[in-house]
């Protein structure tokens, strides 16, 4: 799939993507969307493919977001909780599937405030980074055992790389009751670029060897190409989905940078 370009609510973003079933796994569990202003990763669980049965739930109800004109944010939280609920139907029809679960990650474009902001959502341990001036930051909190013994200083942050809980997601879609999504709503800065990866990316390679191949490949389809392959030549032990997006200036900006008049400080986080 090569970079694709598109305009919305005044924003002109490129965004490519690519996905991997590794060298280990028997088939991809992983799916993705980068359609419209919305993308998104879900790395499904369950095995038997009913782990994509759920990731496909997931990524189906969001691309209906990416159909409509507008959008705020509790839109993508009432999209999550949907398929949340579809998922639990479709285990009812199919008793085979228990267990399966998904999460999901990601960032659409939303109205807040009267102008575009960014809205990044997650539920498990699926990540979203963001890109800009050659530095690189995890903007989600990972949903996991490991993450919660490194914030109770049980474990230092080597050890949860290591750790045997590493792959045991805390909040998950496909539970019986709804998890909470973090959120974070956001001004737009121009030349800035996001990465949305499922743990098949983060658990092979370091934040310094994400950073250098960002910086390395200004085209998000060939960085997102770049980001799967080192994943799977340093082990490829679980799939690996990645979705880079990028923000660009439209031909007709002017030099300021900011696209909104909200300053960068202004990040709101919530539980939803």
């Amino acid at each position: 799939m090569s970079t694709a370009s598109v305009t919305v609510a005044g924003l002109t973003l490129r965004a490519g993507s690519a996905t991997d079933v590794g060298r280990v796994r028997g088939h991809n569990e992983d799916n993705l969307l980068a359609e419209g202003a919305v993308f998104a990763v879900a790395d499904g669980m369950g095995g038997h493919a009913a782990g994509e049965v759920a990731s496909g739930i997931v990524v189906d109800t969001l691309r209906g977001l990416a159909e409509r004109v507008v959008l705020v944010r509790d839109d993508v939280v009432t999209a999550l909780a949907d398929s949340n609920e579809q998922i639990l139907r479709s285990v009812a029809r199919h008793p085979e599937q228990t267990g399966m679960g998904t999460t999901a990650a990601g960032l659409a474009i939303v109205s807040a405030g009267g102008s575009s902001h960014w809205a990044v959502f997650n539920v498990g341990d699926s990540r979203v980074y963001r890109y800009v001036d050659g530095h690189l930051r995890m903007v989600t909190v990972d949903h996991s055992e490991v993450r919660e013994l490194v914030d109770a200083g049980l474990i230092t942050e080597a050890e949860a790389a290591r750790h045997p809980l590493r792959n045991v997601v805390t909040r998950s879609l496909g539970s019986d009751s709804m998890p909470a999504v973090d959120l974070w709503v956001f001004p737009p800065q121009v030349g800035e670029r996001f990465l949305i990866c499922s743990d098949g990316l983060n658990g092979e390679i370091g934040d310094d060897q994400i950073a250098a191949l960002l910086g390395r490949h200004e085209d998000p389809h060939e960085a997102a190409v770049a980001l799967v392959d080192a994943a799977v030549a340093a082990g490829g032990r679980d799939n690996v989905t990645v979705v880079v997006v990028a923000l660009d200036r439209r031909e007709d900006d002017g030099d300021d940078d900011e696209v909104d008049t909200a300053p960068r400080s202004e990040v709101t986080r919530s539980s939803a």
